[in-house]
């Protein structure tokens, strides 16, 4: 009876340690997959951060970003979208639309036309751009205003030119006043009476008179 039950007992743990090896046989055997390389991207604004849109005219300044990968080359065929607010100070782009999706060209660039709608004030276009499955997102500032950057550029030209013509009168009333002086001083005649300049003739040199011939 013992001899069986140690038979049994021995063919258990037989099967049991041959069940668990080729349980895990396939595990060691099995081939894993090659791990990518990872693309990590990164966005640089190349224009249009801060830039002021002009609501009457309807212009406004152009995003342009630039995608670069993990060892910053420039990426080109990343898709890039921009995203206007959906109220308040913001725009449409050239079709109308809030929501703009772009490739990156061969130098890893990407940009978008918009139109500022009739609110004026500071509002935030969001860029993400993606490609293989990585991501990376930054914004850009842009103002609306009823006269745009040409009315600053003007009133700045209009203070000048108001400082010049300012400039103009006080020469002129200090060029006025110095000759009412200058003339004041010559009627005068300076510290003394004027005095009379001798008739015009010519006088001879000083010397022995000579007599001529009858």
């Amino acid at each position: 009876m013992n001899k069986r039950y140690r038979l049994v007992q021995t063919l258990c743990w037989v099967m049991l340690a041959s069940g668990v090896t080729t349980s895990w046989q396939p595990v060691f055997a099995q081939e894993q997959p090659a791990v990518a390389p990872s693309e990590d991207l990164t966005i640089t604004i190349v224009e249009g951060d801060g830039g002021i849109n002009n609501i009457k005219k309807g212009i406004a300044t152009k995003p342009v970003v630039e995608v670069h990968d993990r060892n910053k080359r420039p990426l080109a065929g990343a898709l890039v979208t921009f995203t206007l607010p959906n109220y308040g100070a913001s725009g449409t782009f050239a079709d109308g639309s809030q929501v703009l999706s772009v490739a990156t060209d061969a130098a890893g660039r990407a940009s978008a036309v918009l139109r500022p709608n009739g609110v004026a004030g500071q509002f935030k276009i969001d860029i993400r751009a993606s490609f293989q499955g990585h991501t990376a997102a930054t914004s850009i500032t842009q103002t609306n205003t009823v006269a745009g950057a040409a009315a600053g550029s003007s009133a700045a030209a209009a203070a000048a030119a108001g400082h010049s013509h300012l400039l103009i009168i006080a020469i002129a009333v200090g060029a006025a006043v110095a000759g009412g002086i200058a003339a004041g001083v010559e009627l005068s005649g300076g510290s003394g009476p004027v005095k009379t300049a001798a008739p015009s003739g010519t006088i001879g040199a000083p010397g022995t008179p000579t007599v001529g011939a009858p």
